[in-house]
């Protein structure tokens, strides 16, 4: 199960994540950040509350890492739980996206 809430204000997007994001979920989130960043040119996302994260929730990330710097502007990945975390570093997507805590 993943809850989603996002707030919007001047081309800040802003997405809490809480639950999991898995093979089942990634689509819906991969959806809503589709119809949500048109326009958007800082999108953070707030994995505070995100208690696992699997490689088709990585896909995401990674998807969405690629079209924000490609074409609109930046991805910040905020608040990550120590479990996402230690995935982010095993993958090597600590290198890849910008964290914040």
């Amino acid at each position: 199960m993943l809850t989603l809430t996002k707030k919007t204000e001047a081309g800040l997007l802003t997405f809490v994540l809480e639950g999991r994001l898995d093979t089942t979920t990634a689509p819906r989130l991969e959806k809503e950040l589709a119809a949500a960043l048109p326009g958007v040119t800082r999108l953070v996302l707030d994995l505070q509350a995100l208690e696992y994260i699997s490689s088709a929730g990585l896909r995401v990330l990674l998807s969405t890492q690629k079209q924000m710097v490609r074409q609109q502007g930046q991805m910040v990945v905020r608040h990550a739980s120590p479990a996402v975390t230690e995935i982010f570093e095993i993958t090597g997507f600590s290198d890849i996206l910008t964290l914040e805590a």
